[in-house]
């Protein structure tokens, strides 16, 4: 289950509050202190291909869009 669609079984659970306490405790997503799925994309969101250098925060594909914006250039 993705962290998404964690929160999407919500709205089927808001009026039965037993049934959604149990969900949330046993399905949750784990809270970290380190590793890849602590840094998330500032724009979209995606866990991989992460760039922090700089204090960017994007993704990589995030981060060829906006590039050209932040004052980088490309080398060929």
């Amino acid at each position: 289950m993705s962290y998404s669609d964690y929160k999407k079984v919500f709205k089927q659970l808001d009026h039965k509050p037993i049934k959604r306490a149990k969900f949330v405790k046993f399905n949750s997503p784990k809270e970290r202190s380190c590793g890849t799925s602590l840094r998330r994309c500032r724009n979209c969101g995606r866990i991989r291909g992460h760039i922090n250098k700089y204090g960017l925060h994007l993704c990589r594909q995030c981060f060829r869009e906006m590039a050209v914006g932040l004052g980088f250039k490309k080398f060929s």
